[in-house]
C-alpha cells in the first residue's frame, strides 16, 4: 500500500502526464482510467483537470495512493512507447523530478524504486545529477552510463554497479552469440581453453604477452563478477555498503573493460573446453 500523495504533487503528477504539448491525450487519459477501474468524473474539462479530480477522487476513497500509482505504471508501461523512445524518456525525466519529492524513481524498465524523500529542490536536482556527473567527469564509457541511467538518478551505489556489471555479460553475450552469465559465459568466450584460441580475443595471441594479456583481463572479468556481480544480486540492499568513491572506482573498472571488449574480436573458435 502506498501512502497518499499530498494535493501539490498529485497535481504535479498530472500536469507531466497531461501536459498540453507533451502529455497523454484526452483519449488516452479516458482509456487509461478504465482499465485500472478509476472512475472519469469530469470528461469535459481540461486534461490536468480531468485527471486531478479522478485520480484525487479514487485517492481519498482509498485512503492510499496505490491506485495513483498503478496509473502511473500503466502510463508509463515501456511497451507503450515502443516507437516513441523519445517522448518515453522526456515524460520519465519530468515525473521524476516530481516524484523525488514523495522518495519514488521510476525506472527505465517502468517498475518503481523507493527511497528517502527529498526535501528540497535542490536535493531532488542533486540526486538527478551528481554522480553522474562525476562519471562524466572521468569520461567513462557510453555504455555505463546507459545501463546506469535509471540508478545514477537517485545516487543508488548498490544497483548502479550492479547494472553496470550486467552490462559487460550483455556485451559478452552480443558479440559472441553465447548464452549464460558470470564464469558461465566468460570461460566459453574469452579464456584460451585447450587450443589456446578463446572465441572472442583482446589481441592477436601472438606472443606470451598478448597471451597474458588475454588471461589477465579475463580474470579480471571473473573477480568482477565474483566480488559484485554475484553479492550485489543476491544479497539484501541493506547489508550491501557502497560510497560513491567506492562506485566510482568500481564504474571505473567496468569502463575499461567495456573499452577492450568493444576492441575486441571474434576468432571464428568453436566454443570448446577452456582453461582456467
Amino acid at each position: 500500500m502506498m501512502e497518499a500523495f499530498e494535493s501539490g504533487r498529485l497535481r504535479a503528477v498530472c500536469e507531466v502526464l497531461a501536459d498540453t504539448a507533451t502529455g497523454l491525450k484526452g483519449s488516452e487519459i479516458g482509456r487509461l482510467l478504465s482499465e485500472c477501474g478509476i472512475e472519469d468524473p469530469s470528461p469535459g474539462i481540461t486534461k490536468r483537470d480531468r485527471l486531478f479530480d479522478a485520480l484525487a477522487a479514487r485517492q481519498n476513497r482509498d485512503r492510499c495512493g496505490s491506485n495513483v500509482v498503478a496509473f502511473i505504471l500503466k502510463a508509463m508501461d515501456p511497451v507503450r512507447y515502443s516507437r516513441e523512445p523519445a517522448l518515453f524518456q522526456q515524460r520519465r525525466d519530468e515525473l521524476n523530478k516530481v516524484l523525488a519529492f514523495s522518495g519514488l524513481h521510476l525506472k527505465e524498465d517502468g517498475k518503481l524504486l523507493r527511497g528517502a524523500p527529498a526535501r528540497t529542490l535542490t536535493e531532488a536536482q542533486a540526486r538527478a545529477n551528481n554522480l553522474r556527473v562525476a562519471l562524466q567527469r572521468r569520461n567513462m564509457h557510453p555504455d555505463v552510463l546507459r545501463f546506469c541511467r535509471a540508478e545514477l538518478l537517485t545516487d543508488d551505489y548498490f544497483h548502479a554497479v550492479l547494472e553496470a556489471v550486467k552490462s559487460v555479460a550483455e556485451k559478452i553475450r552480443e558479440k559472441t552469440g553465447l548464452p549464460g552469465d558470470g564464469e558461465d559465459l566468460i570461460g566459453p568466450a574469452l579464456a584460451l581453453g585447450k587450443t589456446g584460441v578463446p572465441m572472442l580475443a583482446f589481441n592477436s595471441l601472438r606472443t606470451d604477452t598478448e597471451q597474458s594479456e588475454q588471461k589477465g583481463l579475463t580474470n579480471l572479468l571473473r573477480g568482477l563478477f565474483g566480488a559484485f556481480r554475484n553479492p550485489t544480486a543476491h544479497a539484501p540492499k541493506i547489508t550491501w555498503c557502497m560510497d560513491e568513491a567506492d562506485a566510482l572506482d568500481v564504474l571505473g573498472i567496468v569502463s575499461l573493460l567495456h573499452r577492450r571488449l568493444d576492441a575486441a574480436v571474434p576468432t571464428g573458435a568453436i566454443r570448446g573446453a577452456t582453461a582456467p
